[in-house]
């Protein structure tokens, strides 16, 4: 018997890979490439839309917690992702296009996965499904749960522009990590001065942005960690200069000076010929996008490939509907994956991947399904996206908080954050060897 997976996103394509690994035959749903969602361009499997950062490498961070946790379970993607790494500090950051081509080529070549290109328009009611169509799920599938479940939410999200190489002015940027973290190279930083800055300030809050076609826009819903720099812009002159033009850990070698603020460039590529505007999402419109972001003494001649675009991104009220193994409460057969549960990141949502295709898997084998511990991230992503405690859900992406206290808890903040990922990596070491050794 087979099991379906809906998606061949990040979360879709660990599922299938889990499942078909455990030697159980997939049937793996995929739109593309007939149809793609506003913001796909290709036709290529675990496409990245946002940025092509998967955030800190440091285990003694939430971020590389979560990614040593999914090594030690064979994760499919991590596997691809170190394929193609490209230097980003302490990031780990890949190439976009190699990254996807792996996924696809992975996915394709396994004997155990079938590959139907068509849209699913209404949950299966056929054996076991894992639903992880992410948080851009088609109008007809979307408007399918909507009907079985209700709830659902929506809010938008915003992707940065991506530069070329060669038409930043090298004369008005330098090469350096934050704290000179990582390889020297790692970022170009763009710096400017108060006067530079105030300028560019003024432009961007009075820039016109684009429509947001097809969407409810009555009241929509900006994740924080997408929040368009326009929009964050406007909450005060000072607030970019704290948030993605921070200067901190930064030195000019022109004035021997911390800057006034920095944009960061970081490569998009492995040939290192394109480069993306950290943490500048956006919905300006294209021409005002180029006039605005050129205003930036290092972008004046920049040649923009692809501009920021804003895109709806919906997602389950998943405390009502969700157990903590990823599957509906009233239906354990059927499983959603991904941010469509309200885990939020690339990595949070591969990691809902993985839960969920062993989950699937055992409910096939008729086996009790598994929930990892709550002091391991995967397991408190997991616990948070069914907690029925949280009244305003709202998508999570990996951070300490969500971990439960630590018994003896260090003052320093690394040595705390040290205390949690080794804590963690034990726990999920002892799960591991008894459910699943």
């Amino acid at each position: 018997m087979s099991i379906n997976v809906i998606g061949a996103g990040l979360a879709g394509c660990e599922a299938a890979m889990r499942i078909a690994d455990s030697g159980v035959p997939v049937r793996l749903y995929e739109m593309k490439p007939a149809k793609k969602t506003p913001a796909h361009k290709t036709d290529w499997f675990g496409e990245l839309v946002c940025s092509n950062s998967l955030k800190a490498i440091r285990v003694e961070s939430a971020a590389g917690l979560l990614k040593e946790e999914m090594r030690r379970l064979n994760s499919f993607l991590m596997r691809c992702a170190d394929q193609c790494q490209v230097p980003a500090g302490g990031a780990l950051a890949v190439d976009r296009e190699q990254f996807a081509r792996l996924v696809t080529e992975g996915i394709r070549s396994h004997p155990n996965i079938e590959v139907i290109s068509e849209e699913v328009t209404e949950i299966p009611d056929d054996g076991i499904t894992v639903i992880a169509t992410g948080p851009l799920t088609s109008d007809a599938l979307a408007g399918a749960i909507e009907k079985r479940f209700g709830d659902s939410l929506s809010f938008f999200d915003a992707a940065a522009p991506i530069v070329t190489a060669e038409s930043v002015d090298m004369d008005f940027a330098f090469t350096a990590s934050r704290y000179e973290r990582g390889g020297e190279d790692d970022y170009i930083n763009c710096p400017m001065n108060k006067e530079e800055y105030e300028r560019f300030y003024e432009a961007l809050v009075s820039a016109e942005r684009a429509p947001l076609h097809d969407f409810d826009v009555s009241n929509p819903k900006v994740y924080e960690g997408c929040m368009p720099v326009e929009v964050m812009a406007q909450r005060g002159e000072g607030t970019l200069r704290f948030g993605p033009m921070k200067p901190v850990g930064l030195i000019d070698p022109r004035t021997g000076h911390r800057p006034w603020a920095v944009l960061q460039l970081r490569k998009e590529n492995a040939a290192g010929t394109l480069y993306n505007l950290v943490g500048f999402q956006t919905n300006l419109k294209f021409p005002e996008q180029k006039r605005v972001f050129s205003l930036i003494p290092a972008l004046h001649r920049a040649e923009f490939v692809r501009y920021g675009v804003m895109h709806r991104n919906t997602f389950l009220c998943s405390p009502r509907i969700l157990n903590a193994d990823f599957s509906v409460k009233e239906d354990k057969t059927l499983f959603f994956a991904g941010q469509i549960t309200g885990v939020e990141g690339y990595m949070e949502s591969a990691a809902s991947g993985i839960l969920a295709g062993i989950n699937a898997v055992r409910t096939l084998k008729q086996q009790p399904t598994l929930v990892f511990p709550a002091d391991t991230m995967m397991g408190a992503l997991s616990r948070y996206i069914a907690d029925p405690s949280v009244r305003k859900f709202q998508p999570m992406g990996a951070n300490l908080g969500i971990l439960p206290e630590l018994e003896n808890r260090p003052r320093d903040k690394r040595e705390r954050a040290a205390a949690y990922a080794y804590r963690a990596l034990a726990s999920q070491e002892r799960f591991i060897k008894q459910h699943m050794g």
